[in-house]
């Protein structure tokens, strides 16, 4: 079956959820907040969207004054469902993180961190666990090579191994693995799933590679159509033998593959459930969206006014029905991707995933009849 045909009771599923996306967009109750807390990285990634550095140009924001646009938006959002996420950069680099997260655990928010795990040893966990944290998400992008080689340092996999494994021992804790799929790892994908259910590890996240920041031009960094396909009919097949939860990320819509890679539909929930604090005090709703997606700044703005009453262009995405999806077929199901797919001053999609699995499919066709 083609990732374009849609078997009956799927496509009712899919009408369903356009219906409720609609109504949750119409009610954007904020339930998700994302902290980009320094731009500086121990690291040199060579897919980094941010272009984060070892000493970044930007200081990092004041802990108070992140805690002062939270306080402006509580009153607006339920503290004990609203997760708030610290993200960099390279959190733990800050040594007042956990000054930031007692404060927003004393206020109800449960928080987390999302970490390259260089350095996160027992004694920065036992703090971080005694400032209330209730997730970390470590990345882990294919064995030893091909993570070392995504993230520019001959000891990352050692230490991010080591962190995944520290973390396996508490179970009160939520944690996850997020890999990032490129065109080295790919072929390893079976060896590291075998590797992490080896070790005890639960919960798996793949995403793959967009082409901004570092990662632009770098083809390395882009799987080819053919992998791409083959990348969801491994996760599928992951996802029913049972033995690690694996889930793609939230982006992109999938056709077919729709309810078999990952729990949800596809709902990009940037600006209508999720919001972001850059570095420099920008509003934003997921990190990675900048330029002309920028609606405030929590210094000149008081941050429950600009969820209230800007967002906009996340809730009514009339506007992305241009170009490859202005005849779309699927479009009502898409409504233009995920929005960090799209340039940030023209509003052009530089990646169309249905598009991607299709000509994925014709590759594949083409292999397997001796043609390609």
């Amino acid at each position: 079956m083609s990732v374009s045909d849609i078997a009956f009771r799927k496509k009712l599923a899919l009408e369903l959820h356009s219906h409720f996306k609609r109504n949750t967009t119409k009610i954007h109750s904020l339930n998700y907040i994302f902290w980009e807390s320094t731009l500086r990285c121990n690291l040199a990634c060579r897919h980094c969207g941010s272009d984060c550095k070892k000493d970044a140009e930007a200081a990092d924001m004041p802990v108070q004054d992140f805690i002062r646009a939270i306080d402006q938006i509580t009153p607006a959002v339920d503290p004990n469902n609203t997760m708030i996420v610290f993200t960099g950069g390279e959190p733990l680099l800050r040594n007042d993180l956990e000054i930031a997260g007692k404060a927003l655990y004393e206020r109800g928010f449960p928080w987390g961190i999302v970490t390259n795990g260089l350095l996160l040893s027992k004694t920065r966990l036992d703090s971080l666990m005694d400032a209330g944290i209730r997730a970390i998400t470590v990345s882990l992008d294919g064995l030893r090579s091909a993570h070392n080689w995504l993230r520019g340092n001959p000891k990352s996999f050692e230490k991010a191994f080591s962190a995944i494994k520290l973390l396996s021992q508490f179970p009160e804790l939520k944690f996850d693995v997020v890999s990032c799929v490129h065109q080295v790892n790919f072929p390893e994908l079976e060896q590291l799933r075998d590797l992490l259910i080896s070790n005890g590890i639960k919960n798996w996240r793949i995403f793959t590679i967009f082409p901004t920041g570092r990662a632009a031009g770098d083809e390395k960094l882009q799987l080819t159509a053919a992998d791409f396909k083959r990348l969801f009919d491994f996760i599928k097949e992951t996802r029913t033998e049972g033995k690690i939860k694996l889930d793609y990320g939230c982006e992109g819509y999938l056709g077919n593959y729709e309810g078999q890679v990952r729990d949800q539909f596809f709902f990009c929930r940037a600006g209508i459930n999720i919001a972001s604090v850059l570095a420099d005090g920008s509003i934003s709703a997921c990190p990675n969206l900048r330029e002309n997606f920028i609606q405030g700044n929590i210094y000149k703005d008081n941050f429950a006014e600009v969820w209230a009453n800007k967002y906009q262009a996340y809730r009514n995405r009339g506007w992305t029905r241009t170009g490859l999806c202005a005849e779309c077929d699927s479009y009502k199901y898409c409504e233009g991707n995920g929005l960090h797919l799209r340039n940030e001053k023209t509003g052009e999609l530089l990646f169309c995933h249905l598009n991607k699995i299709k000509e994925g499919e014709s590759n594949s066709g083409c292999e397997s009849c001796g043609k390609g």
